[in-house]
């Protein structure tokens, strides 16, 4: 009598490394496969692993390599096992990965993520390897299924690519040219998104500010966009007022703009428009003149400056973060002394700071004046240093305000050792607070005081004044009542003092906006 035949469901894994694009692109990622009937894996090992690859760091490649080698022997024990690579690696590296590891079944590039389904069952069939990348955007990634990571917060991808042309930066030619959505797909997915529970989406972009732009020409716009932008006002500030509009949203956000975009109608719409948060994540990368001309930045210090003074008159309780890279190629410790300056007069919140390394294919990677590493990590010690003091000082101020907290779920383990929760304050900043006598669940919201004030975080130790349920909160309950929830993404900006590791979400390829 013959065995039976197995009717399990194949299980997959994902394994992100990267930006927020990257991120979002997972979640459509898991959206394809269990829509082809996959299903997540568990404890036990996976029929399918993806890489959802990142190019921005010098040894990516490193890293996905000998990520790939230790999975060999599972996958030798593992018949049936496949192992996909997507993301910006892959569309930089193309056939190589094939050929540095063989045991690869897929290789898929940024711009035809929605094929990875079909290119599993080839390689099944075909017992070799299936190598598909494009060129440009086949198919814009809003109209892919999506599995959300959480019930309450939500990411928008309002364009995709990149029209600038940094000196350090990989992603324009790996994604491409910017390419917008038109702003009624855009509202028409929040509003579904607001209809399943969610309170707060984050706008996401290359550079989403230049929103538009990927269009061309005005007159040869859609309509609707020309209808958004009929009183002189930019795409961006329109998209922004539009989403006030959106009854039941309760938070907007965005990430990242680019200093060089930032008109003053986005930072009236941002001050106008009561569901847009008083927080702003804007790249400066350099406060040196010099070295922003050697970026290819198109901006320099005194102007950025200007749009910080702008946003703190209009939105006093704006809390700004930003990137910043140190030792860039030719930097000098007088250039240097430029980026502490404008750190201590632009007072962030918080920054995510980079030690430059070369990122192959870039124009950076070939210059002059490439720092030794002894130098490069001096200087970033200093900045750290700066930052943090000024963090805290900032974050002393938020001492005795009472702010309504979304509660987060996976934000933070201290809720474990002091039974705090945690959540997210309007300006995005991390609040550990007590647990109140009232039942929460991640997605409700909470007024609490503010009692303690780290660098990196508040505390709110006195019992909560008030608690919300909401949808989103019931949505969060109606997700855990099924099957085992997935872990929540953080939504929020990074925390000071240490650069990103691979498989740490950073804002908008940070480091590149």
């Amino acid at each position: 009598m013959s065995a039976p035949m197995n009717t399990a469901p194949r299980t997959y894994e994902i394994r992100t490394y990267g930006c927020q694009m990257n991120v979002h692109d997972s979640e459509r990622l898991s959206g394809l496969l269990e829509a082809a009937g996959y299903v997540r894996a568990g404890d036990t090992e996976p029929d399918v692993v993806v890489f959802n690859t990142c190019a921005v760091r010098e040894n990516a490649d490193n890293r996905l390599y000998g990520n790939l080698g230790h999975l060999r022997p599972v996958k030798d024990g593992h018949p049936g096992m496949q192992i996909a690579v997507g993301g910006c690696l892959a569309q930089k590296d193309r056939d190589t990965i094939v050929r540095r590891a063989p045991w690869v079944d897929v290789v898929f590039g940024t711009h035809n993520i929605g094929s990875l389904p079909a290119l599993l069952e080839r390689a099944r069939v075909q017992s070799e390897a299936q190598v598909e990348i494009e060129e440009s955007l086949v198919t814009f990634p809003s109209t892919l299924p999506t599995r959300r990571e959480s019930p309450y917060a939500a990411w928008v991808s309002i364009s995709v690519g990149c029209n600038n042309t940094c000196t350090f930066c990989i992603v324009p030619s790996l994604r491409g040219k910017e390419k917008d959505r038109r702003p009624g797909e855009i509202l028409a997915e929040i509003e579904a998104l607001v209809a399943e529970g969610v309170l707060e989406v984050t706008l996401l972009g290359q550079n989403v500010n230049a929103y538009g732009s990927g269009f061309g020409a005005l007159a040869a716009a859609p309509d609707e966009v020309r209808a958004m932008t009929a009183g002189g006002e930019s795409a961006f500030a329109g998209l922004l007022r539009a989403c006030g509009d959106v009854g039941g949203l309760e938070r907007v956000r965005f990430t990242s703009p680019h200093p060089k975009d930032f008109t003053d109608d986005v930072i009236a719409a941002m001050a106008e428009t009561p569901n847009v948060m008083p927080s702003l994540h804007m790249p400066l990368q350099a406060g040196s003149d010099a070295v922003l001309r050697a970026m290819r930045r198109s901006y320099r210090q005194e102007r950025y400056l200007g749009i910080i003074d702008k946003v703190r008159a209009a939105i006093p309780d704006a809390a700004i973060t930003t990137d910043i890279i140190v030792g860039f190629p030719g930097e000098t410790e007088a250039d240097f002394e430029e980026t502490l300056h404008v750190v201590r007069e632009a007072r962030f919140s918080s920054a995510f700071t980079f030690q430059y390394s070369k990122r192959p294919g870039t124009p950076a990677a070939v210059m002059d004046g490439q720092l030794p590493k002894e130098v490069v990590q001096e200087r970033y010690e200093r900045l750290v240093a700066l930052q943090e003091e000024i963090s805290w000082e900032e974050n002393k101020k938020q001492l005795g305000r009472t702010l309504e907290v979304l509660v987060a779920e996976g934000e933070g383990r201290k809720d474990q050792a002091t039974r705090r929760l945690s959540g997210r304050a309007p300006d995005n900043r991390l609040v550990h607070f007590a647990v109140p006598e009232e039942p929460v669940r991640p997605g409700d919201m909470v007024t609490v005081e503010v009692t303690y004030a780290a660098p990196h975080h508040l505390v709110a130790d006195k019992p909560a004044p008030a608690v919300r349920r909401t949808r989103a909160g019931d949505a969060w309950e109606a997700r855990q009542a099924g099957t085992a929830g997935p872990q929540g993404v953080s939504l929020g900006m990074p925390s000071i003092g240490r650069s990103a590791q691979a498989d740490t979400p950073v804002p908008g390829c940070s480091a590149v906006s």
